[in-house]
This record gives C-alpha cells, sequence and structure tokens, in this order.
C-alpha cells in the first residue's frame, strides 16, 4: 500500500525531527515551506539539508508546493476551510503539474514525508496536499508524524 507521511518541525528540535523520520523508516523528505528559512536554528534549507543527509534522509525543496504569504495568515487565523480552498486553487492555477508528479512518484520513491512548520496537520496545507495525492493515488495512506 503506497504511504506518505507529514511532519511539522513546530515543536521539535532538529534531533528529535531525525528521530521521528528514521523511526517511521523515512528516506526522503519534501519540504513544502513557501521559503524553506525558519528562525529556528537549524531548521533553514541548508543546515536542515546536511543534517538530513548526515542521516541518509534525501532533502528537496518544492517551493511550489508551499503557501504563500498572502494565504498564510488565513492558515494561522484558523480559517481552515478558506485557507485549503484558496491554497488548492493556487497550486492548481501556478503549478498545476506539481500535485500530479509527486503523486507519479510515489509508487517508486523512497518512503517520503512532506515537511512544513505547523505542528498540527489538520491547520495546516500539507493536508490540502494529502488530500490532492489520495484523489491521484489508489489507497494512499497518510501518516502524520
Amino acid at each position: 500500500m503506497p504511504t506518505i507521511w507529514t511532519i511539522g518541525y513546530e515543536r521539535l528540535l532538529p534531533p528529535e525531527l531525525v528521530a521521528e523520520l528514521e523511526a517511521a523508516g523515512v528516506k526522503r523528505v519534501i519540504d513544502v515551506r513557501f521559503r524553506p528559512q525558519s528562525r529556528r536554528p537549524g531548521m533553514s534549507m541548508t543546515r536542515l539539508s546536511e543534517l538530513l543527509a548526515d542521516h541518509g534522509i534525501a532533502y528537496e525543496h518544492r517551493r511550489e508546493l508551499g503557501t504563500p504569504a498572502d494565504m498564510r495568515w488565513l492558515f494561522h487565523q484558523k480559517r481552515t476551510a478558506e485557507a485549503a480552498k484558496a491554497y488548492r486553487a493556487h497550486v492548481e492555477e501556478h503549478a498545476p503539474h506539481a500535485l500530479d508528479d509527486l503523486a507519479a512518484e510515489l509508487e517508486n520513491a523512497p518512503p517520503t514525508a512532506l515537511l512544513c512548520l505547523e505542528a498540527e496537520p489538520a491547520g495546516c496545507h500539507r493536508r490540502v496536499i494529502t488530500d490532492a495525492l489520495q484523489e491521484r493515488v489508489q489507497n494512499l495512506q497518510v501518516v502524520d508524524l
């Protein structure tokens, strides 16, 4: 059964993030932040990719799956339904291939996790991505770490 994991680092230090990923058997992380920068030490793209590589986990950044700043506030204000609709419309308009490409590669990809900041996947665009992937990949299992 195809599986995709999701993880938010909001409540995790870098070593804890790695431990969660390793415990789940994840071998590839796709960073779905629009800007892969963080105020939290070790969670910006360069440092994070180095840390993951040290543990045998591949890192990819997919900006086209990130939430632009002009709609991120909707998620932060807990206007989740409105945010999800706006985000999905954004992806369909600006990067229609992004979800199809990710869905197509999951069958032969190493165990993959989508990474973003938010700890709770229900209030994050990761949930919109996984819902869209489940529409494209039969029996796709989603595991939130």
